[in-house]
């Protein structure tokens, strides 16, 4: 048995596709699976055990060298070389868990018996299956639709949680811990904060994210770390920098995969509606997310471990990447309702 998954993008919803990956690997232990996805989140996948094969799409990049003159040879040159890997293999399944454009033409170029993916979806993606399952509910949660394909390829009862293979960024972390802030199992609390997201509504103000920082140090002896991508570097120097206690500025300084050690190792991960939230929870981490725009029971940290602080404005979830009223889904949580949360943690 060959089965192809794709689903490219983003981290979020890459992690919350991996329980229906083992759901169907254990459905199918004798299968060898590949995997397609995007370069931003490949990190997680290398080296999972129910991976046999990880194709990496570097879609923007190709799309980019398609514009130049010079670059433009070797752009069609790559996207030959990717296309007949793909199709260097006969599939028996093909799943589409993105249900958009760019992942149906690769649907549609594999050479598979069964294309399968949820009708009626975004971008019209669905055309390139010829198995269908009903259109799904939005209001499900991203990891239960997930599951739900692979309830329809047999799988039974199958598990919410999932296999991160970070064993080796655990030891690593662990010792970058103890030559930072000091021995892990001597600190009286770790708290990992996440403040960046890629919608601009979906943020938390600075000033709050300082003023929280300060507070868990002072009333909680907490060691605070904050975390992000190379490019929220600055925003997290300007938030430690209004600061008057000490916090660590890792951000850009973690692959994924030693990000989701850090958040296993950690007493708490606060952060955004991002897709950092997800790894974290599949970390076997404890999450305390901050959301406005958008909607907890569809895309929230998955189990009951975990808290999410939203206002419940009657605009709230819009859905929108702007916002006409100053964000105030986001501004309206307080400092002092998140440490009432952390408070009911610790």
């Amino acid at each position: 048995m060959k089965i192809l998954i794709v689903k490219l993008s983003a981290i979020g919803d890459v992690v919350q596709t991996l329980p229906a990956l083992e759901a169907i690997k254990r459905t199918f232990p004798n299968s060898e699976i590949t995997w397609v996805v995007e370069e931003a989140a490949a990190g997680i996948l290398e080296g999972h055990p129910a991976i046999t094969r990880l194709l990496i799409s570097r879609r923007r990049a190709w799309l980019a060298t398609l514009t130049g003159i010079s670059t433009v040879g070797q752009g069609f040159r790559n996207i030959s070389a990717f296309i007949r890997e793909l199709r260097s293999v006969r599939y028996d399944i093909a799943v589409d868990f993105q249900g958009l454009l760019k992942s149906g033409v690769i649907i549609g170029l594999a050479r598979a018996d069964r294309k399968i993916g949820f009708n009626k979806t975004r971008e019209l993606s669905y055309l390139f299956l010829n198995e269908r399952l009903p259109a799904y509910d939005k209001e499900k949660h991203a990891l239960e639709r997930y599951l739900d394909v692979a309830r329809y390829l047999g799988a039974i009862d199958p598990s919410s949680s999932c296999t991160l293979p970070i064993e080796r960024e655990i030891s690593a972390i662990s010792k970058r811990l103890e030559k930072t802030v000091g021995a892990r199992h001597a600190l009286p609390l770790l708290v990992v904060i996440n403040p960046m997201a890629r919608w601009a509504t979906k943020l938390w103000p600075e000033k709050n994210f300082s003023e929280l920082a300060d507070r868990l140090i002072r009333e909680k002896a907490a060691v605070v770390i904050f975390t992000g991508s190379p490019a929220d570097r600055i925003t997290t120097r300007q938030i430690i920098s209004q600061m008057r206690e000490k916090a660590h500025n890792w951000a850009g300084e973690t692959s994924l995969k030693e990000l989701a050690a850090l958040a296993a190792l950690a007493d708490l991960f606060i952060t955004t509606d991002t897709g950092p939230m997800h790894l974290a929870a599949a970390a076997g981490g404890k999450v305390l997310a901050l959301f406005g725009p958008t909607a907890p029971w569809r895309t929230g940290p998955y189990g009951e471990r975990h808290q999410v602080i939203r206002m419940g404005i009657d605009c709230s979830p819009c859905f929108q990447r702007s916002c006409k009223v100053n964000r105030v889904c986001m501004a309206g949580i307080t400092v002092d309702e998140v440490m009432r949360a952390v408070e009911s943690v610790f």
